[in-house]
């Protein structure tokens, strides 16, 4: 079994390799595919927790808080870095992954027009399955300033 097969549980035993930050009610943790770059999940901090109403409101709300935090990090991060970043979508699907998480992409102007109004997970398979956008030593600038800016906003 690898941390891959366990997130939430690897984040929680500090074995998952993606984890930016611990939050208040989960884990920031950078997608295992940077495309488009910036990508980044709020994983939660309890496996069992399958949906969002699945927490008590003020645990929820934490969570939710933390959406935001890792949204802004994004952003913020994403904007410096290109000036054709557009915005951050946030989703929380649940469709894969039986445990709650947010998805928090960045979008930039440079996307294909056919592409920048929809969804990401409409980008075609090849995209998600290229080399080219596979985490890893390359990404350690931008998981670094995504940590960096973490760090900064949970001390406003």
């Amino acid at each position: 079994m690898t941390w891959q097969d366990d997130r939430v549980g690897s984040a929680l035993r500090g074995e998952n390799p993606t984890v930016l930050r611990r939050l208040h009610a989960g884990f920031a943790v950078i997608g295992d595919v940077q495309f488009p770059p910036g990508y980044c999940v709020l994983l939660t901090d309890d496996p069992a927790v399958g949906r969002l109403t699945d927490l008590p409101r003020p645990r929820r709300l934490r969570f939710l808080a933390d959406v935001e935090l890792l949204a802004e990090a994004v952003e913020v991060v994403c904007a410096r870095r290109d000036e054709r970043f557009r915005r951050v979508d946030i989703e929380i699907l649940g469709n894969t992954d039986p445990f709650l998480h947010a998805h928090v992409r960045a979008r930039y102007e440079w996307e294909p027009p056919e592409r920048v109004g929809h969804p990401v997970h409409l980008y075609p398979p090849e995209v998600w399955t290229d080399p080219r956008h596979a985490l890893g030593p390359r990404h350690d600038d931008l998981r670094d300033a995504l940590a960096a800016e973490v760090d900064r906003l949970l001390t406003l």
